[in-house]
């Protein structure tokens, strides 16, 4: 069956901006009750006004994804707004690195793993009981085209999005007979402020676009896939010409990423 937005219970993090903030729209406008969590809360009061009409289905927490606090707060609101269940968790926030990984310091690693891998783990883990209580319900990872094939100067990037493809697929199999979809989005590089806040990265550093989408076009593909309620998607013809590329011929594939 397909997920059902309008008077769906939602949680998306990394809302601020880019792929969230529109996601959240999106979904707001489709009738969902939405929990948006975000540093930001300058942004989240700007999204509120944006959808002033339908401002009573939308809700925000301000925090660090890494926070437990912010997810046990998240948690409780979520179990009121959804009378004890929730259908949909978006593990959206996310942070990158550009810059050899010879030069780069062990707290960039860690930070990029604790907020791409061990933070959406971690929502998840404590959504699961309210997930279990809802309708067709979904957990949606953002990850991206370098969690399939990764590049050049964005290792740790690279590695936290393998991790969360391999948990996502992990997972799907272990929630199967439970009827709570587990999908996997993988999008290329979105043209919003993502690398615009990259850490420990050398001033005027760009990253490399293979296909790059809008956000709001992305959020658009990310809800219909949540509505499918489909095990995967990758995005744009960049990213699936990268992804099925090394597949077919990875040899080349690393020649070309080589130069």
């Amino acid at each position: 069956m397909k997920f059902q937005v309008d008077g769906a219970v939602a949680i998306v993090t990394g809302a601020s901006s880019g792929i969230g903030w529109h996601l959240c729209r999106q979904l707001v406008q489709g009738g969902a009750v939405v929990i948006a969590v975000a540093r930001r809360e300058q942004r989240l009061l700007q999204l509120r006004e944006e959808i002033a009409n339908d401002s009573d289905r939308f809700q925000f927490v301000v925090g660090d994804v890494t926070d437990a606090a912010v997810r046990g707060r998240a948690m409780e609101l979520a179990n009121r707004l959804g009378d004890g269940r929730l259908d949909l968790i978006v593990n959206n926030a996310g942070v990158g690195a550009i810059g050899p990984f010879e030069l780069a310091s062990e707290e960039r690693l860690r930070r990029i793993m604790e907020v791409n891998f061990f933070a959406p783990c971690e929502w998840t883990r404590a959504a699961l009981p309210l997930l279990h209580r809802g309708r067709n319900s979904v957990i949606c990872n953002v990850s991206s085209v370098l969690g399939h094939r990764a590049v050049p100067d964005k290792s740790e990037y690279c590695a936290s999005k393998f991790a969360l493809h391999g948990w996502s697929d992990s997972l799907r199999a272990e929630l199967a007979s439970s009827g709570i979809q587990v999908t996997l989005v993988s999008p290329s590089t979105t043209s919003s402020e993502f690398f615009d806040s990259v850490i420990d990265t050398q001033a005027g550093v760009k990253s490399k676009s293979v296909g790059s989408w809008t956000p709001e076009r992305v959020a658009r593909s990310t809800l219909a896939a949540i509505v499918a309620r489909r095990s995967e998607v990758i995005l744009s013809l960049g990213g699936k010409a990268l992804v099925y590329a090394d597949r077919i011929a990875p040899s080349l594939v690393n020649f070309v990423v080589q130069r």
